[in-house]
């Protein structure tokens, strides 16, 4: 009999969440799998903003590392905080079906257009913030980090009049009846990848590729696709405003891109379309056109 497949993980309550999805998935088709939870940075660091201490990539180093030393053969990761460069070595070599790729608004009641002047709404992404400030520039927008039930249980006491999480994490965890508002693309742009899986693997592992490619769901493969390499074309991270969504129309592509200043008072945005086998294509061609309609004047206060 074969030695299980080491599949690392995160510890907190959503990847591990995934992680026995994961593991259930493959039982299914007679793969076996032992998961190992691994601590990372970014579950240590949670007083400050991400965009501070490093980024997205502080939720995956530790276990890039693992996999590299063999410790473990494959990840699951959120693929919204997969950086769009991943190590030497390490492959992205499935994406899981996607779950509700939007936004949530969560609140004691109230929809985010019925707030008062001067309400205050809890979320660490800075694509949120900038995006909230655009629209409604009466709001306080403020940092809120920690797992899902540290969110709900502010919310809850009162720290905040509302906040935003991401609806798929919500609905994975049976949070699905505490949202308030689902906020449509037109009303908030999703993070790049958001809500869906990313599987990844050592490039040099067959078996693990074998097993990985069961989970691999092909529209949702070509939208994230489209989505990083905008992501890529903005040199992007959570470190900078930006949003990016594709949709799969049988053979054709749309993909929808933002970028937009902290404070929100300017947000740039457009489309790109085509045959879904263009996906690179439209997502870098996309990225390009925001930066010369003022993306890289946006991206010079970042990146200095």
């Amino acid at each position: 009999m074969n030695d299980p497949l080491r599949l690392g993980t995160r510890g907190s309550q959503l990847a591990l969440w995934q992680a026995h999805w994961t593991r259930q998935a493959l039982a299914d088709d007679g793969i076996g799998v032992e998961i190992v939870e691994i601590r990372t940075t970014g579950d240590r660091i949670q007083s400050v903003p991400l965009a501070e201490v490093g980024g997205k990539g502080l939720f995956t180093k530790e276990l890039d590392e693992a996999l590299i030393d063999g410790r473990i053969d494959m990840a699951v990761h959120s693929l919204k905080d997969l950086p769009f460069a991943l190590p030497v070595g390490i492959r992205l070599d499935a994406v899981g079906e996607r779950e509700d790729p939007r936004d949530a608004f969560l609140s004691k009641g109230p929809k985010l257009e019925e707030l008062p002047e001067g309400a205050r709404i809890g979320t660490s992404s800075l694509r949120r913030q900038a995006q909230l400030r655009a629209r409604f520039p009466g709001i306080q927008v403020e940092m809120l980090r920690g797992n899902v039930d540290t969110r709900l249980r502010r919310l809850e006491d009162g720290d905040f009049d509302g906040i935003v999480l991401a609806a798929a994490g919500l609905k994975r965890l049976g949070h699905g009846d505490r949202i308030t508002q689902i906020l449509e693309t037109g009303q908030m742009l999703p993070a790049v990848g958001q809500g869906a899986l990313a599987f990844v693997c050592r490039e040099d592992d067959p078996v693990a590729s074998a097993a990985l490619a069961r989970l691999n769901h092909a529209d949702t493969r070509a939208a994230i696709t489209a989505e990083r390499a905008l992501m890529a074309s903005l040199e992007g991270s959570c470190q900078v405003p930006l949003a990016g969504h594709a949709t799969i129309d049988g053979d054709r592509l749309r993909l929808e891109g933002l970028i937009a200043s902290l404070d929100g008072t300017r947000v740039v945005s457009d489309v790109g379309e085509g045959p879904r086998s263009d996906a690179v294509t439209i997502g870098s061609r996309l990225g390009s056109r925001l930066r010369a309609s003022g993306g890289d004047d946006i991206l010079a206060v970042f990146h200095g």
